[in-house]
């Protein structure tokens, strides 16, 4: 898959589909009828649930060095005080809305990994986002996403060209994340589950669609076949998850957050036994330059309140036991507050984990506040690529350097 190809896909009705139920049409209906009659066996294959923070998340003030004084000295005024940290041992803490975390860390439920980043980091959303996204430095070799390539995995893996169910599902607006960019799965990106339209980026009908899925290929055009596809995925998707949910109650109550209810849905999917192996969410916001306190205290709320009862409710399914939670941001924050009482793009920050065969709730030392690199940031020990090579090997059992297309020596993170 080109570059081009990659961005025309994230841009456009094929790979950015917001899915509707209303349209008909002889394959259409032949596609729905197989997912509808799949096997009612629960699945058993471990699943990803990546909740992406998008803006760059400040880690000193999510993750806490209390106990040191350079922490106070640079956080004049934005520093958390320490009567309201979470202390998680004598030298960190949670920012006070993580309650929802501190409980899952008492349960064992719940990971921090201090001090991630990678070489010569790069402070631009984009850039730093797309690294994330390809765990590729180099941006030429951009083609596909980390995830994209995992798919193919247990697409070769499992004999056949396609799962019966999406392998893979982004619950947002916008174009489908690159992680998720595949060279051979079309992976749908719902917008809403309930609300279900067809729409093209450019406005195009929704009973224009269907006629595109159907059309007869004549070979002329990979673009064109690999476009009919998704789009026959996309509604078949749709008829699955919507069959799904109006079957499905929850004796779980989450709060009343957007992340909450995307991750009430995707609690829903795991536990109907769908072969989908990765859930793909964002919670956005977190460009805190100027006026961070209240922004960023209410974002935290919402991640660590929507994930808690996200990660109650799978393990009351009893599917807790297969399902990781990774939390991350494209890089943290300046160790200096701003003028404007926010602080601006830094480098290393810690990234999240929950679910369950968690290996313990504090991975790593918080990177030293008296030793920054020259932009002011905090320096970083572990690479995300060890992250994801420990994530690959161990819970989605993939083999992480031919994923990575390098070795990685893999995060200590699972029992």
């Amino acid at each position: 898959m080109t570059t081009s190809r990659r961005r025309f896909l994230q841009s456009t009705l094929g790979a950015s589909a917001v899915l509707s139920a209303q349209a008909t049409m002889p394959q259409l209906l032949a596609r729905t009828a197989l997912a509808a009659g799949r096997s009612s066996a629960r699945a058993t294959d471990d699943v990803l649930v990546v909740v992406q923070l998008s803006g760059g998340n400040d880690g000193l003030n999510t993750v806490i060095p209390y106990a040191d004084s350079l922490y106070g000295k640079n956080r004049l005024e934005l520093k958390i005080d320490q009567t309201s940290v979470l202390k998680l041992d004598d030298e960190i803490g949670l920012h006070p809305s993580l309650k929802g975390f501190v409980k899952l860390a008492e349960a064992g439920r719940w990971s921090v990994v201090q001090g991630v980043g990678y070489p010569n980091p790069d402070r631009s959303h984009f850039s730093s986002m797309d690294i994330w996204h390809t765990a590729e430095r180099t941006a030429e070799k951009q083609r596909d996403g980390w995830l994209g390539r995992s798919l193919d995995r247990f697409a070769a893996a499992s004999g056949k060209p396609a799962l019966r169910d999406t392998p893979a599902l982004h619950l947002g607006g916008g174009p489908l994340p690159l992680a998720l960019v595949s060279r051979t799965q079309p992976v749908p990106s719902i917008e809403s589950l309930d609300g279900f339209r067809l729409r093209g980026e450019r406005g195009l009908a929704n009973e224009a669609l269907p006629t595109l899925a159907a059309a007869p290929r004549s070979g002329e055009s990979d673009m064109l076949a690999f476009l009919q596809r998704t789009t026959l995925d996309a509604y078949a998707a749709s008829a699955r998850v919507q069959e799904v949910l109006k079957a499905e109650t929850s004796a779980t109550t989450y709060p009343a957050h957007r992340l909450a209810g995307k991750l009430a849905n995707i609690a829903k999917l795991i536990d109907a036994g769908l072969e989908t192996r990765v859930y793909y969410v964002s919670l956005d916001g977190f460009d805190t330059h100027a006026n961070q306190r209240q922004t960023h205290a209410a974002l935290l709320t919402e991640l660590s309140e929507s994930v808690a009862a996200f990660v109650n409710d799978l393990e009351s399914r009893g599917q807790l036991s297969r399902t990781c939670v990774l939390m991350f941001s494209e890089f943290g924050r300046r160790v200096k507050e701003n003028a404007s009482l926010g602080t601006d793009h830094g480098a290393a920050a810690p990234l999240f984990l929950a679910g369950g065969g968690l290996r313990k709730s504090i991975i790593g030392k918080h990177p030293r506040l008296d030793d920054l690199d020259k932009e002011g940031d905090l320096k970083f020990h572990t690479d995300f690529r060890s992250v994801y090579a420990s994530i690959l090997q161990q819970r989605l059992r993939l083999p992480a350097e031919q994923v990575l297309g390098a070795k990685y020596e893999p995060a200590e993170l699972f029992a």
